[in-house]
């Protein structure tokens, strides 16, 4: 259905009608209730905090012995907050932190390439969502920091690191 067939049927429908049909997606869908909750109580604080910990929980967790180490647990996360529209300072925050806490993994771990090609990905991500939303002064020593680490610990697709830092300059 177009977006102008929908705006065409929604302005037929009486108040009431609209009103249980937004009741019912609320009902039927998580990410509708989840959006809707987000947006009358926004503790985007909160949020930030519990994504930190389950990010942290990947790579140091508590109540297992063995580390997952998955990007997905933090790409999850982060694709949530854009999509509900958090704050850009906070969703950068939390790409960071998710680079930050995985270096931090592979000192003490042996991690497989795949590892890094992951981090990589997720450091280009970071970068073009910081450089896009101008928030480069905000996060610049947080970013180089992560890019020294890279290059002081001679992690495997260096050259990739750099051309992405690189591309912001």
């Amino acid at each position: 259905m177009s977006k102008r067939a929908l705006k065409k049927y929604l302005s037929g429908l009486k108040k009431k009608e609209l009103e249980e049909q937004l009741l019912g997606l609320y009902e039927k869908f998580p990410a509708v209730k989840s959006y809707y909750s987000f947006a009358f109580n926004p503790k985007e604080e909160k949020l930030i905090q519990e994504a930190k910990l389950k990010i942290s929980n990947e790579y140091f967790p508590v109540k297992r012995k063995r580390p997952r180490a998955r990007r997905s647990v933090a790409q999850k996360y982060i694709k949530n907050f854009l999509v509900l529209g958090v704050h850009a300072p906070l969703v950068a925050d939390v790409m960071l932190y998710n680079l930050e806490i995985a270096q931090e993994f592979a000192q003490h771990k042996n991690v497989q390439d795949s590892f890094y090609k992951s981090m990589l990905n997720s450091f280009e991500q970071a970068v073009q969502y910081i450089a896009m939303h101008a928030l480069l002064p905000e996060f610049k020593e947080r970013i180089l920091y992560i890019y020294k680490e890279t290059q002081d610990k001679n992690w495997p697709l260096s050259d990739g690191f750099s051309r992405a830092l690189d591309s912001i300059d």
